[in-house]
């Protein structure tokens, strides 16, 4: 005779860290709430979700194989981090930066991005240095295969590393940010359909206005250990970045949003074919 089980005592799924809450798709995988932010925003971050794009629930919710509580708490959290706009009976929406907002936003990194370049210099390792080398030689190989998401993604993540490897939390959290609100501003008054216009650099076309060639003179002065020098050029990358930009003109396509954030599908299933018969 089989014991009943005792009472008070439900069985327990699977564990995750504090703070991340797990909920199941519809491929049967365990997904967390930080893992649909980091894919909207890495979805941002490449420049494949435009700002304007309206975040439907339901479609998102399609999207990821989660119901619409997980996907609100999450647009909340966009929202606070000004990558989202949530109106009134007019829902979610990717956020499509001001003028006053775009210029504020290299204000600021022209403020911080310079502290944080000297503190990697003091304090980064050499893995952490070595990675910031790995990236632009991800994102010059990028340029040359013409993934152009990619590159786009890199150049963000460069600045990232740079706060990373700067060992400052508060302006590491805040860094990723404001290189979030630049895509969206990039896309918004980059030029045609959003893309930031094309700077001739040495034989590479940059599309993403944050170029290559900015960074291996960044990355030179890093190595030098040119604390000052490297400060001057962070500011003048920063500021001919917001030059190329166009405070005018149409914005970027929207993209559907199932298409956009579902999961590549899967290959299908080969059967297995039986030995009898079989030659």
């Amino acid at each position: 005779m089989r014991r009943a089980a005792a009472p008070g005592r439900p069985k327990q799924g699977p564990t995750l860290p504090e703070g991340r809450l797990a909920v199941r798709g519809d491929r049967g995988v365990v997904i967390t709430d930080a893992e649909i932010h980091q894919r909207i925003v890495a979805a941002v971050m490449d420049h494949r979700l435009a700002p304007g794009t309206k975040l439907v629930e339901d479609k998102l919710g399609q999207a990821f194989g989660v119901s619409r509580t997980r996907v609100r708490q999450v647009l909340i959290r966009l929202a606070n981090e000004q990558i989202v706009t949530l109106a009134p009976n007019r829902g979610a929406s990717i956020a499509q930066p001001s003028v006053q907002e775009s210029r504020e936003v290299f204000e600021v990194r022209r403020l911080v991005e310079p502290t944080l370049l000297a503190r990697f210099i003091e304090h980064a390792s050499a893995g952490q240095r070595a990675a910031l080398a790995a990236n632009i030689a991800g994102e010059e190989a990028a340029h040359a295969a013409g993934d152009r998401h990619a590159a786009i993604r890199l150049s963000g993540e460069f600045h990232l590393l740079i706060a990373e490897g700067a060992g400052h939390h508060t302006l590491q959290r805040l860094m990723h940010e404001l290189v979030s609100r630049t895509s969206l501003v990039l896309m918004t008054y980059g030029g045609p359909h959003g893309r930031a216009p094309l700077r001739r650099q040495g034989p590479l076309r940059v599309d993403t206005a944050c170029g290559c060639h900015d960074h291996r003179a960044l990355l030179a002065a890093i190595e030098g250990g040119q604390a000052e020098a490297g400060a001057r050029l962070m500011q003048q990358h920063l500021t001919a970045l917001e030059g190329d930009l166009h405070f005018h003109g149409p914005g970027a396509p929207v993209a559907d949003l199932v298409q956009l954030l579902s999961p590549p599908a899967l290959p299908p299933r080969t059967r297995r074919r039986t030995a009898a018969g079989r030659g």
